[in-house]
């Protein structure tokens, strides 16, 4: 019966084909916007590490008072002050932690016939790569003992590696990077989850995956400054990276890895004690003030949706919607104006339910047509995504079999529940007025 439904809207189809290729166009605008939006929003939202985020925390200390929470939504800094960073380094309640910030560095390639690269990267502890289950490709991370004496090992980038070796394997090559000397000790597999969840009160959440690692402590002892955002009082006076160190700037990301949630309350009990101990001993006279993060409730936090994404698929739901009633004005004229066939066929016996489910069928042909356009428009809108959002943005996007499928798939049921009323409507004519006016 299907088969014989299907063979009849395609014939009903071809009689009219500006009203129909009218209606497929309009429910393939429509999906193809609302797909395109959903992708992008599906990707910058997105939970970057799901099989960890209940466990990483972000550890927030108020340094600063309460003149510059009225700046910060009532919350401390989203980084935290050298001072601090090794206060909680030197806490072993975490069974995982490690302190980041970013470094901009020239890479100088030992084969001279290579330019030199600018490798963007991060200063980190060596704890980062098994919390955030890093790959590796070859190689690994540096030893504690290389991270507490601050080794002159480096973690790069499959990228850099590409660069600068053509793919092999550099493990235990140099690579001088500012004047210093560094020995690689791993090579990461394709690495980059976004939004850059370790990195979210920087503004490189979206970038590019970044290429270099060195141990915190050699970056400290090379006075490496920070490629990243600083927050620092209205008045501070300091120049200079010896006076950033001892500054209450707030510039080193800090994360800690709570295996459940004892361990959690009682690293929210040592925040506390910690900045009331800093109150104590005269460091800052206001009621000591904390705040730890899950990952999740960070990105939250941090907004790292852009907020254009959020609108962007609204107003796109919106033209569906639009795209949506101007269907059902289609096809509710072009229905009734079959009444004369639809009181034959009542006549000669169909139910009204057959009627019903011809028509639906008819709609759902239109649907799928209309999908099928659909694909393709979201494959263009896709990559057109960068001509409204940044670059960076838009390139995280990309056009799967899911989506495809999902275009295809919302495009039927827009026709079928525009097709509804009409094919309602038409399916309880008066029998003997439409047998009469035929």
């Amino acid at each position: 019966m299907f088969t014989y439904y299907f063979d009849l809207g395609m014939r009903s189809l071809s009689r009219n084909m500006v009203i129909t290729g009218l209606m497929i166009l309009l429910i393939a605008v429509g999906v193809a916007g609302s797909i395109t939006t959903y992708a992008l929003l599906s990707a910058v939202s997105a939970n970057p590490l799901p099989s960890k985020s209940g466990r990483l925390f972000i550890p927030q200390i108020d340094n600063r008072g309460p003149d510059s929470r009225v700046t910060n939504d009532g919350e401390p800094d989203p980084e935290l002050t050298l001072r601090d960073a090794i206060a909680l380094r030197a806490n072993h309640e975490a069974i995982g932690q490690t302190a980041i910030y970013p470094v901009y560095l020239a890479a100088v390639p030992t084969d001279t016939t290579i330019e030199p690269v600018a490798a963007k990267g991060y200063a980190v502890t060596a704890d980062f790569f098994r919390m955030f289950a890093v790959p590796f490709q070859y190689g690994g991370v540096w030893s504690k003992t290389e991270d507490d004496e601050g080794s002159n090992a480096v973690v790069i980038g499959t990228d850099l590696n590409q660069t600068l070796f053509r793919g092999a394997n550099s493990v235990g090559r140099e690579l001088p990077l500012e004047g210093h000397v560094y020995r690689i000790a791993g090579v990461l597999s394709p690495w980059n989850p976004t939004p850059r969840f370790y990195a979210a009160a920087d503004v490189q959440s979206y970038d590019r995956s970044p290429q270099i690692f060195i141990p915190f402590q050699r970056a400290l002892d090379s006075k490496i400054p920070t490629a990243g955002s600083t927050f620092c009082a209205l008045n501070y006076q300091g120049k200079g990276w010896d006076d950033l160190v001892r500054s209450e700037c707030s510039w080193i990301s800090f994360w800690v890895e709570l295996p459940d949630a004892k361990a959690e309350m009682r690293y929210r009990a040592f925040l506390s004690a910690y900045a009331d101990e800093q109150r104590a001993s005269g460091r800052f006279n206001w009621p000591g003030y904390t705040r730890l993060r899950d990952l999740d409730q960070w990105l939250k936090y941090m907004k790292v949706v852009p907020s254009e994404a959020r609108i962007s698929f609204i107003v796109a739901l919106g033209l569906l919607l639009v795209c949506t009633v101007n269907t059902i004005g289609l096809l509710l004229a072009r229905f009734m104006r079959r009444g004369p066939d639809i009181a034959v066929r009542r006549a000669l016996g169909a139910s009204r339910g057959a009627i019903y489910a011809q028509y639906l069928v008819e709609a759902g042909v239109i649907g799928l047509v209309g999908g099928l356009l659909g694909v393709l428009l979201t494959a263009w809108f896709i990559k057109g995504l960068d001509l409204v959002f940044e670059a960076k943005i838009a390139r995280i996007v990309h056009s799967d079999a899911s989506t495809m499928v999902l275009a295809i798939v919302l495009a039927i049921l827009v026709a079928v529940i525009a097709a509804a009323y009409p094919v309602w409507r038409a399916s309880r004519i008066q029998l003997a007025w439409q047998l009469k006016a035929g």
